[in-house]
This record gives C-alpha cells, structure tokens and sequence, in this order.
C-alpha cells in the first residue's frame, strides 16, 4: 500500500490519537547515512514532543534488516503474543520485499501474515519493490472475502492507494509516496493489479503445448523482484548442490551465492479470487454457457465456434506475460534517487504545524547529502552541471525546486533585521559577502549564502579548501604538476598571494575575504570555472544556486555542506580514528585493529552501528541544548574529515598519475589495494566519495579529448574496488559516468523551443484553416473545381497532421529518453546477472544498488564478466 503525498499526516495522526503510556514504543529502523541520520532526529523530535515511546535501531545492511525483524519485529506479532506497533523504516526496505526480510510473510493460508504489525516506508532510493507498493495487505483483512478489490476498497484502499477513510492500526506495509507513484507508475499498478486478480494455473493438465507456458507462476517471479540477499563464503558449496538438484518447481530458481541469513527470494502472496480482465471474463462466461437452439434466427442455425479451454488458457497466459512484462522493464530501468528522506520528514511536519529552525536546518543537511555522495536522478554517479552554481544538483529540476522551497522556508523562519546594523549586514550579505561569524552572541539563526564549491572553507585556509575540492581537483588537473600551476596562477590573478591563501581563511585580510566572491566571478570563466559559485542574486532568479549557512553565537559557523561532510565522516571513518592525525601511526593503528579476521564482517558492522551513535549524539548536543558549550562535539570531527579528503587527493593522484586506471569494455576500473590509505576505504562510502574524484576527472579528460561526454552521452562509467586484508575481500562499487542528468537550464530552453514550434505550429494550422476556408468559398462559386481542390486541400490537411504528429512523437521521445530509464546506474542489475552466471563469491548486503564485496581470488573473474554487461541503462 503507499500513502500519497496529499495525506503524509494520516498515519502520524492516527499514532497520535490511539497512543498511551501502555502502547508498544514505535520502533525506527535506520541506514547509516546523513540523510536517513537527519530524518530520524527530525521524527525523533516529533515523538518527543507529543510524548511518544520510540526505539531506535541502525542497521548496516541486509543480514541487520533480517537479524532486527527476527528480534524486534516478529515478537510484536498478535499472532505471537505481542501487541502490533508501529516499524518506521528510514532509508531502509524500498527495494526489497518486507515481509519476506522481516519474517512477515503468510505461513498458511488465510492466517494473519502481519500480526496488527504496520510498517512505513521512507526510502528515496528507486526502483520500489511493487509489492510493497501496491500489496502489503494483511491476510486476515480480505481472506474470507472472494472479490479482493471491492473488500479493499471498502476498507479504503483501491488499487493499493490509501483513501481518506482508511482506518490504520491492522498492519500492513504502507509506502510514503513523495509523488513517483502517483505521476509516474500507473502502468505498472495496472499491470501488478491485474496479476494479482488472476486465478491460479492447475499443472496438472496433460497438455504438450501449454506445458511450458503453465510453468510459468502467476505470481511474479523472483527475477522480477530485485532482492538483497547474503550468505556466508563458506555455504557456497552448499547451495550450488542444491539449486542443482531442485527439481520440484518446474521454472529454475535464481541461484545466488551472495547469502544465508535471509529469508528466500521475496514473492507475493498467493491470489485469491476471481479474474478481473474483462475480456478472459467474458471468454470465459459464454464457453460455459450451452448453445441453446430453440432459437429461429439465423444466427442461432450458425452458432459462432466458442474458443476451447486451451485457446482460452493461451488467452490468460499472453495477458500475464503482457504484464510481467511491465513489472519486469521497471526493474530493469536501474537505479535511481528521488526525494531525500529529511525531505518528506520535514513535509510531515509542516503538515503538522511544528516548522522550526532546528528542523528545518536537519532537512538542508539532509538534502545536501545526497549531493556529497552522487545520489542523483539516474543513480549513484557524477553530475556534470556547470551551470548551476554552488550545488551541481542531485536532482536536477525537481532538487532545484526543493531546494528553492528550503530557501523560501530559511526566509520564512528568519526574517531580516530591521534595525540599522541589520540593514547594513544585510545589504553585504545579498552582496555576496560569504558569512564566517554570527551577527551577536545570541544569533542562531540559518542565512542564505553564495557558497563557493570549496570545502570546509571556514575551517581550512583557502588553498587547501580549493585544493582538495573535487570540482576544481577535476577541472584544473590538480594530480599533475601542471593542474598546481592553474591553481597557484589563478589565486595570482585574483591578487592573492601564497602566503595569505595558505593561512586559516579566519585569519586572512578582511579586504581579500570581502572581495573573494567577485574576483572568483572575474577570472574562474577564464580557466573554464562557470560553475564555481553561484550567480549574483536578481528579480527573476533570485538567490538561485546559494548554500545555507548556520551559527551557534561566536562559537561556531558551519554550512550546511561543512555539517553534511562532517557528519559523513564519523559514519565513515569515526571521531577516534583520528585523534592526533598523524597520518603514519594512525594508519599503523587502525592495520593493528584489523588483525583479527571478520569474514563474515559482523565485527565491522558494529563498529559502523558504533559510529552512527557518535554522529547521532553529536547532532543531538549540537541543534537541541540551549548552550553551545557542546558544539564542540561536531568540531572536534573536522580533522577527522580533512583527513578523509586528503586521503581521497592521495589516492586518487596516484591512481591517476601511476596508469592504474584500465578501461575494459564496458566501464573503466580502478583497484585500491596499496598505499598508506587503503585502509579508510574498506567503508562503501568512502569507496564512493573516492570512485566520484576519479570519475569527475575522468569525465572533464573525456570532453577535453573529444569535445563531450563519452558513450554517446550517457557517460563512461567506473568501478573501483578497494581491498580489506583483514577480512580477505574486495569492496567494489560502481559510479555512473555523469550523462542523462536532467539539466535544468537546458530542459528550459527544450521548453521555450518547444512552445515556440506549438505557437508555430499553430499559425501553420491557422494558415491552412484560411487556405481551407478560401477554397470552399470558391468551390460553391465554381463547382466544377471544387472537386479537385478538396483533394488537394485533404492532401495538404493530411501532410500536415503528420508533420505535426511527427513532431509529438519526437518531444515524447525527448521526455522518455530523460525519464525512463536514460543514463541510470545498473551496475546493480549486472552485479546480480554475474552472480547468477559464475561461480564467483560475492555478497550483496548493501543497501546501494552499485555495491558489492567480492572474495579476493575471484575478482578477475568477477569483472570480467562485468565487463559483458550493460552497467548504464
């Protein structure tokens, strides 16, 4: 079931008004990520204010998802003598089935496969898993009901959206809808709800020629449902024999080697009820019906042959294939990201009335993440937008638009002074002044601001910040000797010497600081910079590209960006990993702690649960104590990140400089496997901030070269596998290339062009209407050349028409190509075809689409059967 956008506060009111001292806590299950980190603060502060008993439980990938519901979630089963509750999933069960993962799924027919259990589901991450979208039904709501439809509807449900009179409180699996489902997957509704409508098969017919078809299920197949499933190295044996000797079901199983602590492949429930497509209906009525001849007409003498049972069979098995059909090109369409979890989270509380500031900063942290980690509309890879400023733009026209909401809500919130000191920090403000201190030392407030796409600026000197900044890093070559010389002749350009850049950028001349913006305006064009900071504010675009800057008095002025970094790498790397940043010894330390062998990596996984109670406490002390004493607890981790990023320059210049980069046939590829760093990208996501820097550099060597992005467009993807010693594994991830990014400025001007050829189009139309009229008014004058120009005039009218469909059918084209599928990250889809191909060990237990751990011997055979793959849709 999902929840559209327009009722998000239903549920959540529902909890409100049915909860007690009494009632079970509601349980919270979330990713460890910065979005998911701030969605669950921001759902946190709304049970603390209306006095609501919750729990909260990180998990790292899919064997925690599986260990939490055998611990957690089973137990609050009617069935198994608990009392139902709320489960709250953070970025965490959109691509999975649920009920199969948290052990909710029917054991026998007609029992209650939730328990009074209801799950809610927040997840940005696509493609859904449909049957947690349109089913997710409790068993006991409609199995004593033969028309399924109707019951549900009764109940207030059609076709799996929740209507105004749904009652909650029996479980269920219920999906938050930011909008995706509604606008874009009405094909795919009605192709899951016709599946689900349809009556089992019997096999048992002794008919040669459906003997195939009758294999297929009804239900949808474990191909078509994208799953996550882990295993231990050791079990692989195991279960080739027995996917081998399996012969009860007539259709091979998929076999994977990835796991064994979840359940099987997530399946639908099995139907019930009687078929609903009005043709096999009607078929399937009048071959029950006799012929009667008591009739006297001619057709009752000539009665029309009623098609047979098998004709009839053939019929249904063409329409479920139709439909699966649908079901499985969804799947197929790759990954992708839509709306960010602290997104919704904080459109629930504003449905609720409870904006704040405090929440409202979490949603920009939030938000800004996903930008950080190259979470965009066509999956995890790089964005090659120049032209929008300060942000590159994780979702381009619809993350522009969210992100102007949040500008709108940061001026809503904090309104200018209107004193005259606030008037004259407000006219150097929207004058493009970037802001470094509080206005007094009460001043909490959240401000607009050009942001330059540096790093950590305020809290490193300037040379550092631009060295280290992945978008200059690409652009001016920063790995090579010659990328250094841009650098040190661009700062010479603006007037600033080596001397003043490379002390901390607090200390610096206060002429330099205020001038910086205009000078980097001045002179970036000029080595190709166009995006280096965001356009001056005006009438028409606004504040269009401008960052957001927050301050705790005279202790601390952090950006959203700087918070999201931060936080990113205490879940990464951890607050204690860097406690004198020495670079040897803490390398030596951390190849000291990893001497014990973690095959199955749960050590490590409670290391990382570890790290989220860290970023959690420190984001918790630092936005809801009235004393900012405590925010030192989030800059004591700025060393932690500086070093995360130098290590990240490190790498990705050797990678670059030593030829280490090799292009195979389908992507290109980089192992990390040596060098004083190796150890701090054993964690996914910082294999994929490193994956991004090398990917950017790649994409700009690409346009230099040929004057555009590679692989007609979509761009060249890249795959990078970092190397755990201790655990005698390869953790690979696969990044997009930076093609199919939805531009922003370049689908306006689409737009304009396109409204220009209607307006032209009409007056073509109009022309032709006059032309028209003209010749009619000389046909009745003259009726003996009336009858050729009709014809030539339908001629005309015909060419026309299509012309015009031509055109049509060309901007339908254009908006599939953007839309469905063009450019996405399916290195996902062809990590689990190799799987199913080789022999190769490999788990999939991340929650990312594009990451996977490889035993250490069979890597080579993993890529190349990767490089046989299509990795970008």
């Amino acid at each position: 079931m999902y929840l559209p956008r327009n009722l998000i506060s239903h549920l959540y009111l529902h909890l409100l008004r049915t909860s007690h001292p009494h009632s079970p806590p509601v349980l919270i299950l979330v990713a460890l990520e910065p979005d998911a980190l701030c969605a669950c603060r921001i759902l946190t502060a709304l049970l603390k204010r209306d006095y609501i008993q919750h729990k909260i439980q990180p998990v790292s990938g899919y064997g925690d998802l599986a260990q939490a519901g055998e611990d957690l979630v089973r137990p609050m089963r009617t069935t198994g003598g608990g009392t139902g509750g709320v489960v709250v999933c953070l970025g965490v069960g959109g691509l999975i089935d649920l009920g199969a993962v948290l052990g909710l799924k029917v054991e026998e027919e007609g029992q209650d496969n939730i328990g009074g259990v209801e799950i809610w589901v927040i997840d940005a991450r696509r493609p859904w898993n449909l049957g947690n979208v349109f089913g997710g039904y409790a068993a006991s709501n409609v199995s004593a009901v033969e028309n399924i439809s109707l019951a549900r509807k009764d109940q207030g449900v059609e076709n799996g959206r929740l209507q105004q009179s749904y009652k909650p409180g029996k479980g269920g699996i219920v999906v938050f809808d930011d909008g995706d489902i509604e606008d874009d997957l009405s094909a795919e509704r009605d192709a899951y709800c016709a599946l689900e409508d349809m009556p089992e098969f019997g096999e048992d017919r002794d008919d040669s020629e459906d003997s195939e078809p009758e294999s297929l299920p009804g239900d949808l197949s474990n191909d078509d449902i994208p799953t996550r499933k882990r295993k231990s190295w050791s079990d692989r044996e195991d279960d080739d024999d027995e996917s081998e000797n399996e012969d009860r079901r007539p259709r091979q199983r998929r076999r994977s080697n990835s796991s064994t602590s979840i359940s099987p492949p997530p399946t639908r429930a099995a139907r019930r009820g009687l078929l609903s497509t009005s043709e096999v209906t009607l078929d399937t009525t009048v071959s029950s019906r006799s012929i009667s001849p008591s009739h006297n007409s001619p057709s009752s003498l000539l009665p029309r042959k009623q098609p047979s049972a098998r004709t009839l069979r053939r019929q249904l098995i063409r329409l479920r294939r139709k439909h699966e059909s649908v079901l499985q090109n969804y799947y197929s369409l790759g990954a992708s990201y839509s709306e960010p979890v602290s997104s919704i989270m904080y459109s629930l509380a504003s449905e609720l009335g409870r904006e704040e500031n405090n929440l409202l900063w979490l949603t920009i942290v939030g938000v800004g993440s996903m930008e950080l980690y190259g979470r965009s509309m066509t999956g995890v890879g790089i964005s090659c937008l120049d032209d929008s400023g300060g942000s590159a733009g994780w979702g381009g026209e619809r993350g522009e638009r969210i992100r102007q909401i949040l500008r709108d809500e940061v001026r809503r919130l904090n309104p200018p002074e209107l004193t005259e000191t606030g008037r004259d920090r407000n006219r150097g403000e929207a004058q493009g002044v970037i802001p470094t201190t509080a206005r007094s030392p009460t001043d909490t407030s959240i401000r607009l601001s050009p942001e330059p796409r540096f790093l950590l600026i305020r809290h490193w000197s300037l040379y550092d910040s631009m060295l280290h900044s992945p978008y200059l890093a690409a652009k001016l070559h920063i790995w090579s000797d010659v990328g250094r010389k841009r650098l040190h002749k661009l700062l010479a350009k603006m007037g600033v010497s080596l001397s003043q850049c490379k002390q901390s950028y607090t200390h610096m001349d206060m002429d330099l600081k205020r001038g910086l913006r205009e000078r980097l305006l001045k002179y970036s064009p000029i080595y190709g910079l166009d995006g280096l900071v965001p356009p001056p504010a005006s009438i028409s675009r606004g504040r269009e590209g401008w960052g957001f800057v927050r301050s705790w008095g005279w202790k601390a002025c952090l950006s959203a960006t700087d918070v999201g970094v931060v936080m990113g790498a205490i879940l990464e790397v951890g607050k204690s990993g860097v406690a004198g940043l020495d670079g040897a010894s803490w390398d030596r330390g951390r190849v000291e702690k990893k001497e014990l062998v973690d095959e199955e990596g749960k050590k490590e996984g409670e290391e990382w649960v570890g790290r989220f109670w860290e970023a959690y406490d420190a984001l918790e002390k630092y936005f809801f104590l009235l004393y900012f004493s405590f925010i030192d607890a989030l800059k004591s981790a700025l060393p932690t990140a500086m070093h995360l990023h130098r290590a990240i320059l490190r790498t990705g210049t050797s990678l670059i400089e030593k030829r280490q980069i090799r292009h195979l046939r389908a992507f290109r590829m980089a192992v990390v496997k040596e060098g004083p760093d190796v150890q701090l990208f054993t964690h996914p996501a910082a294999l994929t901030k490193l994956a991004l820097w090398v990917g950017e550099a790649i994409a700009e060597q690409e346009k230099e070269q040929r004057g555009k992005i590679g692989k007609g467009g979509k761009g060249t993807p890249l795959v990078v596998a970092g190397l755990n010693e201790g655990r005698g594994v390869y953790i690979v991830v696969g990044t997009g290339g930076g093609g199919g990014v939805v531009d922003i400025v370049g689908r306006r001007e689409r737009k304009e062009k396109r409204a220009e050829m209607v307006k032209a189009r009409e007056a073509k139309k109009a022309e032709k209407e006059r032309k028209r009229k003209e010749k009619e008014e000389k046909r009745r004058k003259d009726d003996d050349d009336g009858e050729g120009d009709g014809e030539e005039d339908g001629d005309e009218t015909e060419e026309d028409g299509d012309s015009n469909d031509d055109d049509e059918d060309e901007d339908d084209e254009d908006e599939v190509k953007e839309n469905r599928g063009y450019a996405r990250n399916r290195f996902g889809n062809a990590f689990q075809e190799v799987v199913d191909e080789t022999n190769a060990r490999v788990r999939i237990d991340s929650f990312e689409h594009c990451v996977v751990e490889v035993k250490k011997e069979d890597l080579s055979a993993f890529l190349e059967s990767l490089s046989m793959k299509a990795v970008v849709g």
